[in-house]
């Protein structure tokens, strides 16, 4: 499906951390595994916009090694870490309606999907949780400067039903097959970590309630010691803090198949 310069210039340089110029604020670490531009560009837009969906496979394996990337740098997810392997939860940027219906297909979850499988075969568990949807039409983005993006886009994503439980149940990477100017990473961002605030926050009061409660019953007994109550607080305190860890910030991740070559450190001053 691929010929060789196309599949070298997708898959045969070292995936790495990019930042669109200039960076928009809450945008998540991104990696990336090519530059946009000459074959890459050719690939990409045959599956997005010509229908070329053999080519998923390819892109999802490029895809695969930007997660990875992302995952290495925190040293954690990968087998071989020495710790139990949380499951990678890939988000794709939802296409709008409109495109999705035109083009036949939503090209983020496809070469998601495939990502998903490429991942699991190297040994790293992974799903695809397709839980982002836009709330509200916007613009096209096309001729939009970066400020104007992030304009049109602000709040026009949401989690959808329950996907903020399914958020807290591994490693959070929000992936799509391209990044120009970091808008849309970060409209998916910011609504990801909006839910996953509030299930820290929520989760946070009941556990504390329940770790009280049972500070309260061990005291009236005199069967635990004060010290052993307090350190029962503690206990629940973390594992109800286990669904806080994709709500920092900088513990959300991004990965996207290319990215404009100006995002790509070498070419940074």
């Amino acid at each position: 499906m691929l010929c060789p310069e196309c599949r070298a210039a997708l898959s045969g340089a070292v995936p790495c951390r990019v930042r669109p110029v200039p960076e928009p604020r809450g945008l998540p670490v991104v990696h990336a595994a090519a530059r946009y531009e000459d074959e890459v560009r050719a690939v990409l837009l045959a599956h997005k916009e010509r229908g070329a969906l053999a080519l998923s496979a390819p892109l999802g394996a490029a895809l695969a090694g930007a997660v990875r990337a992302g995952l290495r740098e925190t040293g954690a997810g990968l087998r071989g870490t020495g710790a139990v392997a949380r499951c990678v939860l890939l988000v794709p940027v939802p296409s709008a309606r409109a495109a999705v219906r035109a083009r036949g297909h939503d090209p983020a979850r496809r070469i998601a999907l495939a990502a998903a499988g490429e991942l699991r075969r190297m040994g790293t568990p992974a799903r695809v949780l397709g839980v982002l949807r836009q709330r509200r039409t916007v613009a096209d983005q096309s001729g939009l400067t970066s400020r104007q993006r992030l304009d049109n886009l602000a709040g026009a994503l949401e989690v959808a039903g329950a996907g903020g439980r399914l958020l807290t149940g591994g490693r959070v990477v929000l992936v799509d097959d391209l990044m120009t100017t970091g808008a849309s990473l970060t409209e998916a961002a910011r609504a990801v970590r909006a839910v996953l605030e509030e299930s820290a926050v929520y989760g946070g009061v009941a556990w504390e309630g329940r770790a009280q409660r049972i500070a309260g019953a061990t005291a009236e007994t005199g069967v635990r010691t004060a010290r052993s109550a307090a350190e029962v607080v503690d206990r629940t305190r973390a594992v109800g803090g286990k669904g806080c860890v994709n709500g920092a910030g900088h513990r959300i991740r991004a990965a996207v198949v290319a990215a404009s070559p100006e995002s790509f450190p070498t070419n940074r001053n």
